[in-house]
């Protein structure tokens, strides 16, 4: 965990936004896999571990913004769970290092927020993501279910979004501990990826190399010789000669910062001709955008470069056709590029996604599109020291999606469609990085994972 100091600050900030009132901030519990005593890979709640930094089940922190008080509610470890999972520091002893002096058994936590309610003090808490959670908020705070999620605090989400959107320097470097794992969950990849081994093969010994660093995947591997597929957890596929492997993977550290790498990469060792003149208009389009970051620049204006490099790329190619500008404005590249440039990372890989994607990633000056594949941009708004974001454009060829705008006309002044039966079982392409604004512009988190092509070939062509 961070030092205490840095917790205090982050909750006496906190106080400073949201004013009045006792904000509730529970952690995560455990789930259970199949029964109780098998639970699933605990993960903290982010925003308790943002202010409260301790990794344990079964714990509530409230903040009295009127008393300026915190309390922890939790309990110490019994006998019998001594024996199973050995001794433990007490809760106390746990609080004392994140800056909290007052913690009280987890069944005192109703009957504090009794009172509070008695006394008509409002109580704030973040909208839930889990079943638990608004379980929880019902019972302890006596409101219907169904009604939980409408008297979430806006006040807090934005509060929480504002001070959580912007990195210190101490997470920054969590963060460049997460980019090391991956750095070493990509390179095994392109190493490993030859034909006549399965995807799962690959996927499972990335993971196994988070797991070894201390840490966890920060997200489920999407490793898939069908690119075209964007999330594609699916890793049954057998690797052959011409295929290429879009790995989209990425770490947590042990403090649960994230890293989001992807790289797409030959299983021959070597592009072929078609996939080489793809790449490389990919890889123009991630290399400008990522030199267009700065503060004050709006994400959505970057992403719409890139689908303009994108565009460009695909009429030097015959692929589409007509004016840039306006092929763009409509929509018509997005048959190829069909996603976001990227989004927030931090301690969620998506970073505070559960507060609200569009509270998150928009505000009153950039509102979100409901265009397709501009509407699935996560970040929008414009960009501010301390920012980590994803660059990560991509051009796919989905068969399904071609079929269906073809049936339609769609865009046929923009794309010629005699020209994609060439390219109906290609994949996809996808080249992403982990960004943070700098005051004057912008640094590419960690060790430079290969990208060019030079740089894959030469390592795929290497062995394990």
């Amino acid at each position: 965990m961070f030092s205490r100091e840095i917790y205090i600050q982050r909750r006496e900030e906190l106080i400073n936004k949201v004013k009045s009132g006792i904000i509730l901030m529970p952690g995560n519990d455990e789930v259970p896999m199949n029964y109780a005593a098998n639970p699933y890979y605990f993960r903290q709640d982010s925003t308790f571990l943002y202010y409260f930094g301790l990794d344990l089940p079964g714990l509530s922190g409230v903040i009295d913004v009127d008393e300026n008080n915190c309390i922890l509610f939790g309990d110490d470890p019994g006998l019998d769970d001594i024996i199973w999972m050995g001794p433990q520091e007490s809760l106390t002893d746990q609080a004392a290092e994140v800056g909290i002096e007052n913690v009280s058994p987890s069944g005192n936590l109703e009957n504090v927020l009794n009172k509070a309610i008695k006394d008509d003090r409002t109580v704030h808490f973040l909208p839930p993501y889990r079943e638990e959670q608004t379980a929880k908020y019902a019972s302890t705070l006596h409101i219907k279910g169904e009604l939980v999620l409408k008297k979430a605090s806006a006040n807090l989400t934005k509060a929480v979004i504002e001070q959580r959107s912007v990195k210190i320097d101490e997470e920054i470097k969590e963060i460049e501990k997460a980019h090391a794992i991956a750095y070493e969950m990509h390179t095994t990849a392109m190493r490993m990826a030859k034909a006549g081994i399965y995807e799962r093969d690959i996927a499972g010994a990335i993971e196994g190399i988070a797991l070894a660093a201390g840490g966890y995947v920060a997200f489920p591997v999407i490793l898939s010789r069908h690119g075209e597929i964007l999330h594609n957890h699916h890793h049954s596929n057998l690797l052959r000669d011409g295929d290429m492997v879009i790995n989209d993977s990425g770490a947590e550290n042990f403090m649960h910062y994230a890293s989001d790498i992807t790289r797409t990469f030959p299983v021959s060792g070597k592009f072929t001709i078609q996939q080489r003149e793809i790449y490389e208009i990919v890889l123009k389009a991630q290399k400008e955008t990522i030199n267009s970051i700065k503060p004050g620049e709006k994400n959505k204006d970057i992403h719409l470069k890139a689908a303009t490099i994108i565009t460009d790329g695909l009429k030097d190619l015959g692929l589409m056709r007509g004016d840039t500008s306006e092929a763009v404005k409509k929509g018509a590249h997005a048959l190829f590029f069909p996603h976001g440039l990227g989004h927030m990372m931090g301690l969620d890989v998506h970073d505070m996604e559960n507060l609200g994607e569009d509270l998150v990633g928009y505000d009153k000056e950039v509102k979100r599109s409901d265009q397709f594949g501009l509407a699935y941009l996560r970040l929008g708004k414009k960009l501010q020291p301390g920012y980590v974001l994803t660059i990560e454009p991509g051009i796919y060829f989905i068969p399904e999606l071609i079929r269906t705008w073809q049936k339609e006309k769609k865009f046929e002044e923009y794309i010629d469609y005699g020209r994609l039966g060439d390219y109906i079982e290609f994949g996809g392409i996808r080249i992403e990085d982990d960004i943070v604004v700098t005051e004057d512009g912008h640094r590419i988190i960690g060790k430079p994972i290969p990208k060019s092509i030079e740089e894959v070939e030469e390592i795929c062509q290497e062995s394990v």
